[in-house]
């Protein structure tokens, strides 16, 4: 079954948020990861070294849920505004679950990101719906031993 989880985006200030809310539930990170990690792009310029150190991706375990976020603001997400921050991230069981999800929410409209496997190891998608929700779809592909 799918679960479901918050992911806020920032406009440059993640860790700084995601560092307060780490106070004040007193959980730890399960995975904080930059920019700067992610392998070269073909026909992109090189990554500048302010941008390289913003987060790509927090998640902070809160009870039986996952806070999740970002860094997407700036001059790498020009429609960024304050109220349209945020997507609901679904955590899958399977690649199949993920592609009926996608698939039926984003149904009219508007895909950001098609479901793909990723450097991170994960079977990932984004999309906005047609009501304007903006989600994500996560499926963690198991790694072998």
């Amino acid at each position: 079954m799918a679960t479901v989880n918050t992911y806020l985006n920032f406009s440059g200030n993640c860790e700084e948020a995601f560092n307060f809310y780490k106070s004040v539930f007193g959980t730890e990170f399960s995975y904080i990861g930059r920019f700067g990690e992610m392998p070269p792009q073909e026909d992109c310029e090189p990554m500048n070294e302010e941008f390289a150190n913003k987060i790509m991706h927090v998640s902070l375990p809160i009870g039986n849920t996952i806070l999740m976020g970002s860094d997407t603001g700036g001059e790498w997400a020009p429609n960024f505004v304050q109220g349209n921050n945020f997507a609901i991230s679904i955590n899958t069981d399977s690649k199949e679950e993920a592609d009926v999800l996608f698939n039926g929410l984003s149904a009219g409209g508007m895909v950001t990101m098609p479901m793909a496997d990723t450097f991170w190891g994960a079977y990932f998608g984004m999309f906005t719906d047609k009501f304007g929700i903006n989600w994500m779809v996560n499926y963690d592909v198991p790694q072998p031993e």
